[in-house]
């Protein structure tokens, strides 16, 4: 462990989480706007990009945080696969068997990161990962990469670190060990799962066919099914969003993308570039 994430360990994360998710969700009290106007400031938010770009006029914080984009703000590439997130990149590329690359010196498994349903992660043995970071100046809204029908969705509990390139360089499994969300999607390219991680002071996770999936917050894991629902989302539609900043972690199985040979870690994304394709027969 890293002397730089110690004081991580010692806070009260839990706690921290739902005052802060109290707060955020609170409608037109009196602190609101100027703490809006001095997270905009603090950050470099870009207000010009979003639909209403009026500080003032946001009656809570999630609203802000969660703010629409105005229309044309992010076109979609002509790709098979496209980036469902504005951020940056912490890592992305080959799993070696089950294991995910984090940081140096750290990998966590595919098991772990779906929460133990080791037939689920098996599709994604010799396959492909993608980590992208959204800080807080971010837009928090997360859109679909492909066109793509939902199966299953997981609720995992789990702790409340930070998810920030200092945090995932010094907390060993981090994304498997956080709270997150798996939405696994069938496409026309084969399955994959988009996870969803938590962080402190993330308020909530909430996507757009079930609504804020935690609170409520528990010690067991949850599952919803979908197969018989046909809850069918195109490539560019909005499927869910962070309530206070996250991560994103994508699986896809063997041989189903070649990713963006722009794309470098650390490197900032925005959502509806071009992210990879399908690798040629």
């Amino acid at each position: 462990m890293r002397f730089s994430v110690l004081h991580q360990y010692l806070l009260p994360k839990q706690a921290l989480t739902e005052l802060a998710g109290r707060f955020a969700s609170a409608a037109g009290g009196r602190f609101t706007p100027h703490v809006i106007r001095w997270f905009a400031k603090k950050y470099g938010v870009n207000m010009e990009e979003a639909l209403n770009p009026d500080l003032a006029s946001y009656p809570s914080f999630n609203e802000f945080f969660t703010r629409a984009l105005r229309d044309g703000a992010r076109p979609l590439a002509d790709a098979d696969f496209i980036c469902p997130v504005d951020g940056a990149i912490s890592q992305f590329g080959s799993i070696e068997h089950d294991q995910i690359f984090q940081a140096k010196g750290h990998r966590y498994t595919t098991t772990a990161l779906v929460g133990g349903d080791s037939a689920l992660a098996a599709q994604f043995d010799h396959g492909s990962f993608a980590t992208l970071y959204l800080s807080p100046r971010d837009y928090h809204r997360i859109h679909m990469p492909c066109d793509a029908r939902l199966t299953r969705m997981i609720y995992v509990p789990g702790a409340l670190f930070s998810v920030n390139p200092v945090t995932a360089r010094g907390v060993p499994g981090l994304f498997a060990r956080n709270e997150r969300v798996v939405c696994v999607f069938e496409s026309a390219h084969g399955p994959f799962v988009l996870v969803l991680v938590g962080a402190t002071i993330v308020g909530s996770m909430a996507t757009v066919w079930h609504g804020v999936v935690n609170p409520p917050r528990g010690g067991t894991v949850r599952e919803w099914h979908y197969q018989d629902k046909d809850v069918l989302l195109k490539k560019g539609e909005e499927m869910g969003r962070f309530l206070l900043g996250s991560t994103v972690v994508m699986l896809f199985p063997r041989g189903v993308i070649e990713f963006n040979r722009e794309w470098l870690s650390e490197r900032a994304i925005r959502m509806g570039e071009a992210m990879g394709r399908k690798p040629a027969a």
